[in-house]
């Protein structure tokens, strides 16, 4: 697992399986999973948050539950 900040209140955590998952505050809320590309929440967060989340992903995304994103990085 590989954690890197992308700047203020922006992180990405790298896992094992090639996943990359992206935070925005404390909270998961998108991510790169091989074989099914990007995913993002479906769940409203605020204005900065849906900034953030626009700004990491470079394709075309399909939105998730928050619970399927929450999965990813539950150990």
């Amino acid at each position: 697992m590989k954690l890197q900040s992308l700047g203020a209140n922006k992180t990405q955590v790298d896992l094992a399986d090639g996943t990359s998952v992206f935070f925005s505050y404390k909270t998961a809320v998108a991510a790169l999973v091989p074989g099914k590309g990007w995913i993002r929440t479906s769940t409203k967060y605020s204005s900065t948050t849906s900034k953030h989340i626009n700004q990491w992903i470079t394709g075309t995304a399909t939105e998730v539950d928050q619970w399927d994103i929450d999965q990813l990085v539950a150990f």
